[in-house]
């Protein structure tokens, strides 16, 4: 058999090679003529699987390592005979350490305190639960917004986007883009409700690029409508727009979900479903280790008169600064598909060693844990 794999998928080469063909192209060039004769491909966003891609091809499974799978035309691939899954929740832990460096710069450079604030999160899957989770560690209040969950489980937990639009001081996307239906989330921030936020406000957003209508935002910012946003990702992804990123609060090239951890999920996902569609001996594979970052593992914070909160903070910001990110960009705008190909190691929470002092309460021991970290005295 054969299988085209995106290039740019960590860990993958040489895991298949024992049981088919194996032939490795940057997503953005994986074509027809090379997929002809391929029995699967493992791709990532860069290839949109369609009828444009698929049709004539012996293709019969597609596996993408990533949540989202809105480059993938399901209709068109049931309707067709084509088996495809994603990687729901692979990245979802790096995401929340992206979007927790975030709101941790946001208090810093904005003199905030987060137990102040409200963060209303929209779209409460595995991202947006566990951003919320770690929100409230830093004493945010949390608004949660899922209409489809609303329904499915009654209303209680959640508010409208409305509600969000009116209640909170911050607001973060994690949502799928879709385009039809009640949920469309296809400028789900337009004109329209972007005029209805307010000059105190922020907007994140780690979802997809079209969720945000650009010029809007864009126009939004020049008149000082809102206060501030962040984007990682856009629309026309990778020409993005130099003015847009010039009115940013951060801007990053689509990497709040490029932890090294994430990754390796979301490769041993695709490997694991592929293996057990094709009754291969690599269903249960595993990635053995991953590479270390720049940073110590190990690292020290004095907990004298800090709150839990502050603490927390310090971890956050130790494990992962996203000004880094937002300054690699700005730097270097048409440098954006290279600044994925060659991300720096990031790893996720659980991988460090906080060695806490003078933490008499014992409270900050419990949020370092209850975040991920792992405590030594």
């Amino acid at each position: 058999m054969k299988i085209v794999c995106d290039s740019h998928i960590p860990f993958l080469k040489d895991v298949l090679e024992p049981y088919a063909e194996v032939l490795y192209a940057p997503g953005q060039e994986i074509t027809r003529d090379m997929i002809t004769d391929a029995d699967a491909l493992i791709i990532r966003t860069r290839t949109r699987c369609d009828r444009n891609l698929l049709e004539g091809t012996k293709v019969r499974f597609i596996a993408t390592a990533t949540i989202g799978f809105d480059h993938i035309d399901t209709q068109w691939c049931r309707q067709n005979g084509i088996t495809w899954t994603n990687a729901p929740g692979c990245n979802s832990w790096s995401v929340q350490q992206y979007v927790g460096s975030l709101l941790v710069t946001l208090a810093n450079r904005f003199s905030f305190d987060c137990k102040q604030k409200t963060l209303g999160v929209v779209g409460v899957g595995n991202v947006g639960f566990k951003v919320a989770r770690l929100a409230a560690l830093l004493g945010f209040r949390v608004l949660l917004c899922d209409p489809p969950r609303a329904r499915r489980e009654g209303s209680s937990a959640f508010v409208t986007i409305d509600e969000i639009i009116e209640r909170s001081d911050i607001i973060t996307c994690h949502v799928p883009l879709t385009t039809t239906g009640q949920d469309a989330t296809f400028h789900l921030f337009d004109s329209q409700r972007l005029a209805a936020m307010n000059s105190s406000q922020i907007l994140i957003n780690t979802s997809r690029g079209e969720v945000v209508d650009g010029a809007a935002l864009k126009q939004a910012l020049k008149e000082g409508k809102i206060r501030a946003a962040s984007l990682d990702v856009w629309e026309n992804e990778p020409d993005i727009d130099p003015e847009l990123l010039d009115l940013l609060f951060t801007g990053t090239p689509h990497i709040a979900g490029y932890s090294i951890d994430g990754k390796a999920t979301g490769t041993m996902m695709c490997v694991n479903a592929l293996g057990k569609f094709f009754d291969l001996p690599c269903s249960d594979w595993e990635v053995d280790s991953a590479p270390l970052p720049a940073q110590p593992l190990e690292f020290t914070i004095d907990a004298a008169g800090k709150s839990p909160q502050q603490i927390l903070s310090e971890a956050i910001l130790y494990s992962y600064d996203i000004m880094q990110d937002d300054a690699r960009l700005r730097a270097d705008i048409q440098s954006f598909e290279r600044q994925r190909s060659t991300y720096p190691v990031r790893r996720e929470f659980p991988v460090f060693t906080v060695r806490l002092t003078n933490d008499t309460s014992g409270r900050a021991t419990v949020f370092l844990r209850e975040a991920g970290f792992n405590i030594t005295e």
